[in-house]
């Protein structure tokens, strides 16, 4: 009997494959010197990738110059083109694509995506995306300025035909500013009284909508709250295959993310985490945090829809926004996504303003010198 290999990732890295042939396309200076970037223009769109044929990128690095500072990440733009088609399976800014959210820079560090050393500078892409007919990357840049020197690799693989089941890969970013409960306020954690209930997901945040057959891989999540107040109280609630109450209906934010008793702590897995945490009083501020379904893919059939409560029934003003990433049959085209007006991120809260409402509130009660706050 033929001795069977193990199937693990390293196991499978010492089989020796047929039919396959390494390549890359870069921003390497063609002169033989240095100047190994391209420059685009404000306003001008720029192919990095387009190959004919079968196969599939296994790895792509992106850094640009000037640094976040001064030219934004959440304002340039990547889509991804699969077999000829017209429309992009992939359309995010480039930032939260990568895993960098608001036009900020900071490390980061999963199994899929990273952004490495120095402050996120080095965005890493490790997703398998697999083409019958050709593949295109584009880049936009709605910064308002030029991007100065803009650095690439995209490594693939050529193949003579791809499997039968291999699915194209998609990804979408969506944003928005959620608004608090008319009927209730900003009442979480029953602050303001009686708390209402939430059975059928209406008004929650879309993460992803998907119609076709797939399976959802995972999600970068970026939350901005102008209240100290806990955000994560908000279930996950997942639709698939045409239902109308959640197929998948989780416990809380924190509890989809795999944490638990409202964290504040920066952590890394290659599965899960938060990279970036608020510093700010109680949970005011922005805080990342990612998941991602290697090893447990969530699977449908005809139609997917991923949502997520601001706060438990919907309570909490919330500026969020994602970046979904999933498999499907074939090359879908995803909706367009926030243009650069609505994808600017809410300001920060300060102290100042804080004690501005405090002023307010001593007005209300007749400014006693003494009025202490509860």
């Amino acid at each position: 009997m033929q001795a069977q290999i193990l199937n693990n990732d390293l196991s499978a890295l010492s089989q020796i494959q047929q039919g396959i042939t390494s390549k890359r396309i870069s921003s390497y200076d063609r002169n033989g010197g240095t100047d190994d970037f391209i420059k685009i223009a404000n306003g001008e769109k720029k192919t990095i990738f387009d190959v004919g044929g079968a196969g599939a990128v296994t790895h792509i690095w992106i850094t640009m110059a000037p640094d976040p500072g001064t030219l934004s990440r959440n304002d340039v733009i990547i889509r991804m083109y699969w077999d000829g088609k017209t429309y992009p399976s992939v359309a995010s800014p480039i930032g939260p694509f990568f895993g960098q959210g608001w036009n900020e820079a900071y490390d980061y560090n999963s199994l899929p995506l990273s952004a490495s050393p120095v402050q996120g500078r080095g965005m890493v892409c490790y997703f398998n995306m697999p083409f019958a007919k050709g593949a295109r990357i584009e880049i936009e840049n709605q910064s308002g300025r030029d991007i100065s020197n803009f650095y690439y690799y995209v490594d693939y693989i050529a193949v003579d035909k791809l499997p039968a089941n291999a699915g194209r890969f998609h990804s979408w970013y969506n944003k928005q500013l959620m608004g608090a409960s008319k009927e209730e306020g900003e009442n979480e954690w029953g602050t303001l009284g009686k708390t209402g209930n939430n059975i059928t997901g209406k008004d929650n945040y879309v993460i992803a909508d998907i119609k076709g057959k797939g399976h959802f891989v995972g999600v970068n999540y970026y939350v901005h709250s102008p209240t100290p107040m806990w955000y994560g109280e908000g279930d996950d609630m997942i639709y698939i295959d045409g239902a109308t109450m959640p197929t998948l209906h989780g416990t809380g934010t924190e509890d989809y993310f795999n944490t638990a008793w409202c964290p504040k702590t920066p952590f890394s897995n290659p599965y899960y985490g938060y990279p970036r945490v608020n510093n700010d009083i109680g949970w005011l501020g922005r805080t990342h945090l990612y998941r991602f379904n290697i090893n447990d893919p969530i699977f449908f059939n005809k139609d997917f829809k991923f949502t997520i409560e601001h706060g438990h029934n919907n309570v909490l003003t919330l500026d969020l926004a994602s970046v979904a990433y999933w498999y499907q049959s074939e090359a879908t085209a995803v909706p367009a996504i926030p243009d650069k007006e609505a994808r600017k991120p809410m300001p920060f809260i300060n102290l100042g303003d804080i004690h501005k409402w405090r002023n307010e509130w001593r007005k209300s009660k007749g400014n006693d010198p003494k009025l202490w706050g509860n």
